[in-house]
């Protein structure tokens, strides 16, 4: 049964497996001075740039918005015209190029476009010195994913991907329980969710809405005629934009699994699903990763449902009372001793009864000052945020390969350290060219 973590050890041991801090310099505040890495460290605002500002895009720059936004960017000049009404002081951007090649002395760029533009800008942020907020998934494709994770450990970025529940107590909590032993060695866990988004076929040809930018809104993609509903979220449909339910939901869910689990890089994949589509996403994915021993924790297992499917086991759960558990979306742990079922803001352990006198551990882990707000402090002093981009990429990439292994439609075996399968077509699928001018 694993042992409880330190406090002291748990920023290591949340980053296991190769998914390091960037050294941000001494943690201090310091009034207008620079940092050991040139850069200015500030009590005052931040200088903020944003880029793509509407549906998780506005929700970020109100994440941001306490702090100075010098800049706003978005392919769609009605959304842009909206943030710019709010922030009338901010320059306005349609190319995020422009924008991060602007003399704007930027601290920090948040970046909340669709999946295949997420590389292109925080790469170009990073290489700029900036500190980099990005949506999940953290990049399009694996071979991406390992770029701005590499990128992001030069000293002075602080960066944080957007899977916003990772700031929630209830993970937390999950995270200490599965760490002290509650249910003993855990060897398998489940996410599912019951979300699709599926079935895209492209279109291409259709009129553009007169607001959109479609050859920016395209970045490195390949140039093609507009795609009929595609913009404002409907690309997740697409495999040349999105990543399906999986690349969607799976930093969310998988998530804790990865946080609790001290999981590093699987050494198999698996996925089934309906019939591979070239063009579109599946309308339901069932993906099964092997990984490895680790430390004090045995070899697991992990399983992803999405588009209705759920794990059979879960039929099986029955409260004290002996009616069935009713449950939406979440995540099972199923360990020697126990079951822990959860969600993003509630947990029970099974077999009720068991656990009735269970005296759960003390609470280790320090409570987040919120997602956001973790950022900019990273940003004003150098302390470590959670969902770094290291610890990110390598969420990220165990997602992607999900995917990845439905598309090619075999069992893979997957080789962390030089980041390739034991199949040549599914290795290109790890990378995409990009157009001139995006190269990232």
């Amino acid at each position: 049964m694993a042992g409880t973590l330190p406090r002291r050890s748990f920023l290591k041991a949340t980053l296991a497996a190769g998914t390091t801090v960037a050294t941000l310099g001494p943690s201090t505040a310091v009034h207008g001075i620079l940092s050991s890495t040139g850069r200015r460290v500030r009590e005052e605002k931040l200088r903020v740039a944003v880029i793509g500002v509407r549906n998780r895009g506005a929700a970020n720059l109100a994440g941001v918005s306490g702090e100075q936004i010098v800049a706003l960017c978005d392919v769609d000049s009605n959304h842009l015209q909206q943030a710019g009404d709010e922030f009338p002081e901010a320059k306005r951007y349609r190319d995020y190029r422009e924008l991060i090649d602007a003399d704007l002395d930027l601290d920090c760029v948040v970046v909340s476009t669709p999946d295949h533009n997420h590389a292109p800008a925080s790469a170009m942020a990073l290489r700029r010195g900036k500190h980099v907020y990005c949506e999940k998934p953290l990049a399009h494709t694996i071979d991406e994913v390992r770029t701005l994770g590499q990128l992001s450990l030069e000293p002075g970025r602080a960066t944080q991907m957007g899977t916003q529940i990772h700031a929630g107590d209830n993970y937390r909590r999950v995270v200490e329980l599965i760490r002290s032993g509650a249910i003993g060695d855990v060897t398998s866990a489940h996410a599912w969710v019951g979300k699709t988004w599926s079935d895209g076929r492209l279109t291409p040809g259709a009129t553009p809405p007169p607001q959109l930018d479609w050859n920016l809104w395209l970045g490195p993609r390949p140039e093609v005629g507009y795609i009929q509903g595609v913009h404002p979220a409907n690309w997740r449909k697409y495999w040349a934009y999105g990543t399906g339910t999986l690349g969607d939901m799976g930093c969310h869910y998988m998530d804790l699994l990865q946080w609790a689990l001290e999981l590093g890089a699987p050494t198999a994949v698996r996925a089934e699903g309906p019939p591979v589509h070239e063009v579109g996403a599946p309308s339901w994915c069932h993906a099964t990763w092997a990984f490895p021993e680790r430390g004090s924790m045995p070899p697991c297992t992990i399983e992803w449902w999405d588009g209705g499917r759920r794990p059979e086991i879960l039929s099986t759960l029955k409260r004290s009372d002996g009616s069935p558990v009713r449950w939406g979306d979440g995540h099972l742990f199923v360990g020697t001793e126990g079951m822990l079922l959860s969600d993003y803001g509630r947990y029970v352990l099974f077999p009720e009864e068991k656990f009735a006198d269970f005296s759960p551990p003390p609470a280790w882990l320090p409570r987040s000052r919120g997602h956001h707000a973790e950022f900019l402090h990273a940003a004003r002093t150098g302390a470590p945020t959670l969902c770094n981009f290291p610890y990110a990429a390598q969420l990220t990439e165990t997602v992607l390969l999900g995917t990845v292994a439905y598309r090619a439609g075999r069992p893979l075996t997957w080789d962390g350290a030089t980041g390739r399968t034991n199949d040549p077509a599914a290795n290109a699928m790890l990378s995409e060219a990009a157009r001139e001018g995006w190269v990232l």
